[in-house]
């Protein structure tokens, strides 16, 4: 054992010898040499490449290496042995991470691919006027050299696609409103913004769950459709039109399309915008992955339907630049110039191609007010009808007040619920407004929304053909003020060739009528 421990001295003592020989005679840079062309002859018989992916780029943080964290941390909790987890200050979720120089196997499309979290000391820096951290964290990313060209090529575009994707889905989303007058907040932007906090969503909407499955399957193909919309040559917007009548819901499906992709809400108040070129200024500062809304089309600015608006005998373009005032903007002295022609550019022109990925929903109680222009396919994909509450969107009303199904009704009170339904024709938010009220007892609420829907079913067949009536001289009274409105026109201003006889007789004419209504 002795000569063991003899032998073994002697030969690292020639060990330390060889080495400071070679110290001596061969200089640093040669020796770095050497070990640089051994690595070379050895990544020429090795199966596999490394690419280091560093946190920190110069002096910019590599946005690569947060995207590669953020996907990591989707899946490895199922699959590492050894994780380190973080929690950020006022939050409830825990994010894990590969902890220092720990590995992790991953496969896309079939190729196995290995990631390795390396953790160094950084040597201590000189003054800086930036200071780096202490630890320099990375990174490796090891494939096989014949799956070089699919990694590369694919494999880091979707980790950023799946990093912005969880990025989004953490993130607290906003609902924009534009400034007023068009001024900017304290950053320049000309929008401001709140935190978006409805709870509405598809499984709560009142609405019937077959046409709710039509709107979420055509959400769901819009939001993974980048590749359809490139191969066709379209932008990747998409138009919706809610109408209906109030208190049907059109908000709340807003909310709840917002909250199942996971989407930024832009409302655009129309009455703040006061050009067409400051219209396209908001869209420039919308982000993708958004909802435009326009609510109360019909209200926010006088673009109704062009028939409406021309004179008697002579059609006029909504592109000519002399339209009447009432296609420019209100009458309440607003000075809002915005056009149908503008309003069209923004939804489905040129204009509305700066991003992707948006959604444009315009609300109104009365689509018959709107211009065909605005109705046509391209600029609204989908109509949907937001209609009076049915049988099948009151039992959703039912389980979401009172916690009860259907079933747990009598076969007589369902059906007598069905019926009255049908016929009341109520709104959801009449509905829920008795809901609320009695949702401690949901007998005696039950109870009240039946006699409530009676009533009204027997109020609406009782005054139907008087409601028709009624509806029809609104009808033939909106002729008559279109018609005065058309005289008051063409009857000539002040400082023309008319005589005063005459323009006396076209007032007296306006007075006779305004008596006899």
């Amino acid at each position: 054992m002795k000569e063991f421990w003899t032998s073994l001295a002697s030969l690292l003592g020639v060990l330390a010898f060889c080495q400071g020989l070679l110290q001596m005679v061969f200089p640093p840079e040669l020796r770095f040499a050497s070990l640089k062309l051994l690595n070379r002859l050895f990544n020429c018989f090795s199966s596999y490449c490394y690419y280091d992916i560093t946190e920190i780029d110069g002096v910019n943080t590599n946005e690569l290496y947060n995207a590669v964290q953020l996907y990591l941390s989707s899946f490895v909790s199922a699959s590492g042995s050894r994780l380190s987890l973080t929690r950020a200050v006022n939050s409830s979720a825990t994010t894990f991470g590969l902890s220092n120089n720990d590995c992790i196997n991953d496969d896309f499309k079939g190729v196995a691919v290995q990631w390795e979290h390396v953790v160094t000391q950084r040597q201590s820096q000189s003054f800086s006027w930036r200071p780096l951290p202490d630890e320099k964290r990375g990174f490796t990313l090891r494939i096989r050299k014949r799956d070089k060209d699919i990694i590369l090529d694919s494999y880091l575009d979707y980790i950023m696609e799946k990093a912005n994707d969880i990025r989004r889905k953490s993130q607290e989303r906003l609902l924009y409103t534009n400034s007023r007058g068009g001024s900017l907040d304290s950053r320049g932007h000309p929008w401001e913004s709140v935190p978006f906090k409805h709870p509405s969503t598809f499984e709560t909407l009142a609405m019937d769950p077959e046409r709710k499955r039509e709107i979420k399957e055509d959400l769901r193909d819009f939001a993974a459709g980048q590749a359809f919309y490139q191969r066709t040559g379209r932008a990747w917007k998409r138009g919706y039109l809610l109408y209906g009548p109030p208190g049907t819901g059109k908000s709340s499906m807003i909310a709840a399309m917002a909250n199942f992709l996971g989407y930024d809400i832009y409302d655009l108040e129309l009455t703040e915008v006061h050009s067409n070129s400051e219209l396209r200024k908001l869209l420039m500062k919308t982000s993708s992955k958004s909802i435009i809304v326009i609510e109360d089309i019909d209200c926010s600015v006088n673009l109704s339907n062009r028939a409406k608006a021309t004179h008697a005998g002579a059609p006029r373009n909504y592109y000519d630049s002399g339209a009447p005032d009432a296609a420019r903007g209100s009458e309440d002295g607003n000075n809002n110039t915005i056009t149908l022609s503008g309003l069209l550019n923004f939804t489905d022109g040129l204009w509305s191609c700066c991003g992707s990925e948006r959604i444009f929903v315009f609300t109104t109680n009365h689509i018959e007010k709107l211009d065909p222009a605005l109705l046509r396919s391209g600029r609204m994909d989908m109509r949907i009808y937001m209609s009076y509450c049915s049988y099948p969107a009151l039992k959703i009303l039912l389980r979401n007040y009172l916690g009860s199904e259907a079933e747990d009704l009598g076969e007589a009170e369902a059906r007598e619920l069905r019926e009255a339904a049908e016929k009341a024709k109520m709104t959801p938010a009449d509905i829920s407004e008795v809901l609320i009220k009695n949702r401690r007892n949901k007998e005696r609420a039950v109870g009240e929304l039946l006699e409530v829907l009676k009533t009204r079913a027997e109020r609406n067949e009782k005054y139907g053909g008087l409601r028709e009536e009624c509806e029809l001289n609104g009808v033939v009274e909106e002729m008559e003020e279109e018609e005065q409105e058309k005289r008051a026109l063409e009857s000539p201003k002040e400082g023309s060739d008319c005589d005063d006889d005459s323009c006396k007789k076209v007032e007296d004419d306006d007075e006779e009528k305004k008596k006899a209504k």
